[in-house]
């Protein structure tokens, strides 16, 4: 019950009123750092809500580190197997800030991880989720995930992976994404989803032709519709080519 109450609220908030900007910077050596800032969008929000909007009362500001809450739940966490300590163990260095303020009108969360080599990110989107999962014991096998995000970098060529890793759960949510768009269609909604990547040497070639590259081609910016990337993850699929 807990995952598809979670995975509605997730969508209704993506679908209706969400910017999603994923930024990365990637340094010659393979180092580097990536953020995603979720934001709401008011304005979006506003319309969903109605005349509730004004009668929300919500003040928090949290910030973690993804291993600070295993040492917190020391306990529950070494009776885990050993594949979800290996991916929970993945985001150890992810930091968390999030803040939901209704009287700033301010609903943000940022979520950023340093590398020492691409390989390394953990799969940023399940952050707060797998964050859940630690804190209140909920199992890790239960989660209603249908892709999987990761990246590579050999010197030259730059992957961004997107993969189906559930077919049956991806019809599902294709479905209720479906409908949910149905009942916003009235509404002038933002739900932009933004991929802004800065590279330590000029782009020779982008596989997505509607990447915007910079004047010194050392960085690209790429958009697109949130509703579009959760029915089909994979189009978000990169390869960019290196000088």
């Amino acid at each position: 019950m807990k995952n598809k109450i979670y995975v509605l609220l997730l969508l209704v908030v993506f679908l209706t009123s969400c910017q999603v900007t994923e930024t990365l910077h990637l340094n010659e050596n393979g180092t580097g750092k990536i953020e995603i800032n979720k934001l709401r969008d008011e304005q979006s929000y506003m319309q969903l809500m109605g005349e509730n909007y004004s009668k929300e009362e919500v003040f928090k500001d949290t910030i973690y580190i993804f291993k600070d809450l295993i040492v917190q739940h020391a306990e529950t966490f070494s009776r885990l197997p050993a594949f979800e300590k290996a991916i929970f163990e993945k985001f150890n260095t992810v930091e968390v800030h999030s803040k939901k303020s209704s009287f700033e009108k301010e609903f943000r969360t940022t979520i950023r991880q340093k590398f020492t080599k691409i390989e390394e990110v953990a799969d940023l989107y399940k952050t707060e989720e797998y964050a859940d999962d630690i804190e209140n014991n909920y199992a890790l096998v239960a989660e209603e995930h249908y892709y999987s995000v990761n990246f590579t970098f050999d010197g030259k060529i730059f992957k961004r992976i997107v993969k189906i890793t559930d077919a049956v759960e991806l019809k599902k949510q294709q479905d209720k994404i479906s409908e949910l768009k149905t009942q916003v269609a009235s509404l002038k909604i933002n739900q932009t989803y933004v991929l802004k990547y800065h590279f330590p040497r000029k782009i020779k070639s982008v596989s997505n032709q509607n990447a915007k590259i910079s004047e010194d081609k050392k960085a690209l910016e790429l958009q697109f519709l949130i509703t579009d990337c959760l029915v089909n993850p994979e189009s978000t699929n990169l390869e960019v080519f290196l000088e």
